[in-house]
């Protein structure tokens, strides 16, 4: 099948960021119509929108950390589309912080991780949970390896990508058999943010990686496409595409 989601409509949390365009580009090439969220990005989310195949796709200003925004957000696309086959859970934020330094761990920053990483994917399931059960959707929570190595930008970060497994598996119990719901797990993913950090950090994190190299954008989007077509049994689990990471 050329255009395996047909008539199917995805939303996206965090569309703009380098995974998530990968993300909407890949679900509108195989034919589904993308609804993706912004959260101050908009001139990205714009240059996502005209770089997408196919029409109706939007783009729409939601703080995923305001649980009104998301439920007024999920009642517009029912208004326009009157159905949401696939939810992605792909906003998120971080910032690097030495795992030693608890003193730079403030509250305010975890908080905020927290909120945006886990509160947010759970609110967002919350609000679309009516439009997911009409048609049997799927919820693919944008998760890290950082969830199992406990390695990565900061301990929150960390403690919040365990937390969203932890949902996966908690909500795929609860919402079975309407709703599927899935982790995608990347390792070190070639995005502009990571291409901009220190050389030496990350050719020491290829170095730990067996494939030596970086997970691509492209590769997360595939999948994603992967679990919603070709993986129709799977729920409650976590896919890595992290080039065999937790091996080293």
């Amino acid at each position: 099948m050329t255009a395996p989601l047909e008539h199917k409509v995805a939303v996206i949390t965090g569309g703009a960021g380098g995974i998530g365009k990968a993300i909407c580009a890949r679900l509108a090439s195989s034919g589904a119509t993308v609804m993706l969220t912004y959260r101050s990005s908009g001139e990205a989310a714009v240059a996502v929108l005209e770089s997408l195949p196919g029409t109706g796709h939007s783009a729409h200003r939601v703080d995923v950390t305001d649980s009104a925004a998301l439920r007024e957000f999920a009642a517009e696309a029912a208004r326009r589309h009157s159905r949401c086959d696939l939810l992605v859970n792909c906003a998120g934020t971080t910032r690097f912080v030495p795992h030693a330094d608890l003193e730079s761990l403030d509250d305010g920053l975890i908080d905020e991780v927290f909120r945006t990483n886990w509160r947010g994917a759970f609110a967002a399931v919350r609000a679309f949970r009516p439009l997911l059960e009409q048609h049997g959707g799927l919820v693919v929570n944008i998760s890290s390896v950082a969830a199992i190595l406990g390695t990565g930008s900061n301990v929150a970060y960390c403690a919040s990508k365990a937390a969203m497994d932890c949902m996966t598996r908690s909500l795929a119990r609860a919402l079975a058999p309407r709703i599927r719901v899935v982790s995608v797990s990347p390792g070190l993913v070639g995005t502009e943010f990571i291409k901009n950090l220190d050389p030496a950090w990350r050719e020491d994190q290829l170095a730990r990686t067996p494939l030596g190299r970086l997970v691509q954008p492209e590769e997360i989007g595939d999948a994603v496409l992967a679990a919603a077509t070709l993986l129709q049994p799977l729920t409650g689990c976590i896919i890595p595409v992290d080039g065999g990471r937790p091996l080293a």
